[in-house]
Order: C-alpha cells, then structure tokens, then sequence
C-alpha cells in the first residue's frame, strides 16, 4: 500500500512532547524533582526547613516542564527538515518505504523495536532514541486497523 504522508506542526509538536516524557532518564529526573518538592513541601509544613528550598524545588520543576514540553520540541521540530516534506509512504508485509524529494529511507518490519500510539501518530521506534512517526490522519481508518495489526505482529516476533 501507498500513502502520501504530511505532517501539522501542532500535532507533530505533540508528538513530540510524547516522545521526550517517555524518556527513561526524563521520567526519572521528573520523579526525582517531584519527591523532592514532596518532601521540601512536607518539611516546610513541618517548619524544619526555609521557604527558599521549597520554592527552589518548584522553580526547578517548573524549568523542567517549560523545557521538555515546550523548548525541546520546538527545537527538535525546527532542526529536523523530516516534518517539513512530503513523504510517499509504502508498506507490506515485510518491509516499509519513505521517499520524498529530499531523500528515502526504508526498513524491515523486524527492526522495529517499539511501537506506541498517540492521538495523531504511530511512533515507530528502531532503537532507543532512533524513531519515526506516521501521522494517522493521513492513513484511511482500515488502513490505520492493517499497520495496528501489523505492528502488534511484529512486535510479538
């Protein structure tokens, strides 16, 4: 099969966003932060602590939300030319295909290592930090059905 593939900033934004909070080390520096703003919270409560540590903890907390949910992904999105084309996409079985002006890429099913959906795309992963999204928007319904399939297939593999 073969689709036309285009992205919307706001939703690839989006994506994003989900992409870098799934992070394990993001994940962990925000758990991190949060204990911490519990337990300064519960200490300045208590009065065993000054105000400026709790209010340190909360600026730092809220540094980290300003820059993974809004900073990091404008930045990734202005520096990556991948949103900005148009890509035919074809798939089967066993393999997928991306061509554009600008380039092509193509890989086997079996190198997929995760997978997860978000609101508006798949999220392909082909390692750690190795990842492509596929705008659902642009995929018919029974096609969206076919690659959910196909992906759940493979990743039992």
């Amino acid at each position: 099969m073969s689709f036309l593939l285009s992205y919307k900033k706001g939703e690839v934004l989006q994506a994003l966003r989900y992409h870098f909070i799934k992070q394990s080390e993001i994940k962990v520096l925000m758990i991190a932060v949060n204990i911490y703003a519990v337990v300064t919270a519960v200490l300045l409560f208590q009065k065993k602590i000054r105000p400026e540590l709790f209010l340190f903890g909360s600026l730092l907390w809220l540094l980290l939300m300003l820059f993974f949910w809004y900073i990091l992904p404008v930045v990734f999105y202005n520096k990556t030319k991948l949103f900005k084309s148009d890509w035919t996409f074809t798939y089967d079985a066993d393999q997928a295909h991306l061509e554009s002006e600008k380039g092509e890429a193509q890989w086997q099913w079996t190198e997929l290592t995760y997978y997860f959906e978000s609101p508006y795309f798949f999220h392909l992963y082909f390692g750690p930090k190795s990842f492509f999204i596929i705008p659902k928007e642009t995929l018919p319904m029974e096609e969206q059905h076919q690659i959910r399939g196909l992906l759940k297939q493979k990743q039992k593999a």
